[in-house]
Order: structure tokens, then sequence, then C-alpha cells
């Protein structure tokens, strides 16, 4: 009987934290070469280009020598996307791990 409990107990766990989980977004090590951040135009700019992409912003910060922005897009899929953040220019998305969008050359 105990261990009976303990299998269905062990399943519930590992069932609701399947449930739990948010869906992996993958950066694959997205290196901007911006420089030293002296030259950074300040995040907070970036707010507006957001905007205008019709995004809703999520979440952003400074990842390696990127901006990174978590948003949902008009169809309500959350994107990972990375800006340089001495242009402010779209460098890659991601949308749930997979890239599906990339600039050209980067």
């Amino acid at each position: 009987m105990t261990r009976l409990f303990t299998s269905l107990a062990c399943a519930g766990l590992a069932l609701s934290a399947l449930g739990l989980s948010a869906p992996a977004l993958a950066d694959g090590d997205v290196a901007c070469k911006a420089g030293p951040e002296a030259n950074w135009k300040p995040i907070e700019k970036l707010k507006k280009k957001i905007w205008q992409e019709g995004w809703t912003l999520l979440k952003m910060q400074v990842e390696g020598d990127c901006y990174e922005v978590y948003a949902r897009n008009n169809a309500g899929q959350v994107l990972e996307a990375f800006y340089h953040p001495v242009t402010l220019e779209k460098l890659v998305v991601y949308r749930r791990g997979t890239e599906i969008y990339r600039k050209k050359g980067f």
C-alpha cells in the first residue's frame, strides 16, 4: 500500500511539474558585438520600438552584449528577440525556441 501511494505521489508531482513549466526559449548564444556600454542607447528607448512593432512588452534585459526582449505579438505568441544596443536594430527573434527571424548578415 505504501509503495502504491509513493508511486502515485511521484507520478502526480511529475505531471504537475510538466503542467506548470513554461515553454523554453533558446537564445542560441547570441552575440551582438556591441562594444563598450558607454556607446549603448538606453534600454528604455527600445520600448517605443517594441510598441511600433505591435508587440506587448513582457520583459526587457541585458543579455551578454545584447538587449533581450520578451513580448507578445498580435497573435498572442510569446517572442524572444535580441536587439543591438547601439543601433537598436532587431537581430534575431525566437518563438518557442525556434528561430523565426534573423537580420540579413547577422
